[in-house]
């Protein structure tokens, strides 16, 4: 197959749901013409139709063959479409019409073991393969959101030009791009699964710090959108924050002397990414009990209708949050937001290790700064951190965190000690308070429980005179 006069979109979008639809204008809206296709045409015609579709620069095909023809090569085709049998299905059928050279980008919420099965397949394929993470939802997908790509490396510099165009920007100067090769094979989604579990643990968090502040310091949802809205403009500005002081005073459509989220079922709903990042980290062996913990709490949370049973039948006191102020809260929340972050590198640099990705971590937070779900203003200190100590194990030590831990730490202290006297459970702000005491902790129980280990099971122990000399000792004899 080689160029013909209908060849004339400079790239191509596979897939016309909220996500699709929304990156294609977003590359229309670049100057470029875009050819666009769904396996159903109805859905295709529904976006010539879309407020932002008409008018736009789209070709707009009903065949999977006649979309590959209308695309310039080398043809460069975004695949966003819903992960798993959805997405090989897609490359199954698109494969045989593409041609050497030709670049084929997921760019849907792949698990990365499925990015690395599609790299093997790739290396049998003409064209080449790039797994990519698209962060921002609906809004950063059409206007710019963080693009993770990771795979080969000489494809991923040919979609750069569009991909850097596109990309949410970001800086002093609000124009550094949020866009990196993140890596070698599955680097680019695993990068993004990461950004997820990290966005698990913030927003849990945040709900933790809310509900303290309401059913704690009985502030109203007004009260909160005020405080939010403060915090938003220091050290805690981000996405999250901002979004959150915006929601809370949401007046009920259905009853507007209410409140929105005093409406809203306490069951919190998850698409699996935070639980993909909590099992790559126990595969790792990298502790993450932040991002852990929020996903735990999901899951606690669907148990609605047990919780109601068991709120009737235990009865547990709940007190009102002693000797807590709001900057305690913030400082806490900011605190715990140092600690998720933290995990989620070290799982960055562990894989990347282990796996071979290469990642460049100093990278990576650069590209968090714009366009995604977890953006903040503390990702530039994040950010030139590893920049300036390339070789850091963790961002508790180093030289831009170590002062903001000491005057932080107190209070996160305080507020988990209040909201566990005042029966009010934290689990993300209890596991960040017990991440960064057990990791600047020179002698932990661990000593314990390998000696437990040795006693009942004769799987031997290292003497603190002789670290990686392994000895047993008849602890029953």
């Amino acid at each position: 197959m080689s160029d013909t006069p209908t060849a004339i979109a400079d790239a191509g979008v596979i897939g016309m749901a909220v996500m699709g639809r929304n990156l294609a204008k977003n590359i229309e809206s670049r100057g470029h013409t875009v050819a666009i296709y769904n396996r159903s045409w109805e859905k295709t015609a529904e976006v010539l139709e879309w407020e932002h579709g008409k008018g736009a620069n789209f070709v707009a095909c009903k065949e999977l063959a006649d979309f590959v023809k209308a695309i310039k090569r080398p043809r460069r085709i975004i695949i966003m479409v819903q992960a798993g049998k959805g997405t090989d299905a897609v490359i199954e059928q698109i494969a045989p019409l593409l041609e050497d050279g030709d670049i084929l980008v997921d760019g849907g919420n792949a698990h990365w073991a499925d990015t690395d099965r599609r790299n093997e397949l790739a290396k049998k394929w003409k064209f080449k393969f790039v797994g990519m993470g698209v962060s921002g939802g609906e809004e950063g997908a059409r206007l710019g959101p963080a693009i993770m790509p990771g795979g080969d490396r000489d494809a991923v510099a040919t979609l750069m030009p569009i991909l850097t165009e596109i990309s949410a920007k970001a800086g002093a100067k609000n124009d550094e791009p949020c866009v990196t090769w993140c890596g070698e094979g599955s680097a680019g989604h695993f990068v993004k699964m990461v950004h997820n579990g990290i966005e698990y643990g913030d927003m849990q968090m945040i709900a933790e710090v809310y509900d303290l502040l309401t059913r704690g310091l009985k502030k109203t949802h007004p009260d909160c959108a005020k405080i939010f809205t403060t915090w938003n403009k220091g050290e805690l500005a981000s996405f999250l924050i901002e979004l959150t002081g915006k929601i809370a005073d949401k007046a009920d459509p259905k009853k507007p002397r209410k409140f929105l989220l005093d409406a809203i079922r306490d069951a919190a709903g998850q698409k699996g990414t935070g639980k993909w990042t909590t099992v790559a980290a126990l595969e790792a062996g990298v502790p993450i009990p932040t991002i852990t913990a929020a996903v735990d709490a999901r899951l606690v949370s669907s148990l609605k209708d047990e919780r109601v049973v068991a709120a009737k039948k235990l009865k547990l006191s709940r007190k009102s949050l002693r000797g807590v102020t709001v900057p305690d809260l913030a400082r806490a929340l900011y605190a715990a937001k140092i600690a998720a972050y933290t995990q989620g590198m070290r799982l960055l640099s562990a894989a990347s290790e282990q796996r071979g990705y290469k990642t460049d971590l100093g990278t990576i937070p650069a590209i968090w700064r714009g366009g995604c779900i977890i953006r903040a203003v503390f990702l530039d200190r994040i950010t030139e951190a590893f920049q300036k100590e390339p070789g850091l194990p963790s961002l508790l030590i180093s030289k831009a965190f170590i002062k903001e831990i000491a005057r932080t730490l107190p209070s996160l202290r305080k507020v988990v000690a209040a909201a566990v006297t005042a029966g009010l459970p934290v689990p993300a702000l209890s596991a960040s308070l017990a991440y960064i005491e057990s990791y600047a902790t020179d002698r932990l129980p661990a000593y314990v429980t390998q000696a437990q280990r040795d006693a009942f099971g004769s799987h031997t122990y290292e003497r603190n005179e002789k670290p990686g000399e392994f000895v047993h000792t008849e602890w029953l004899a």
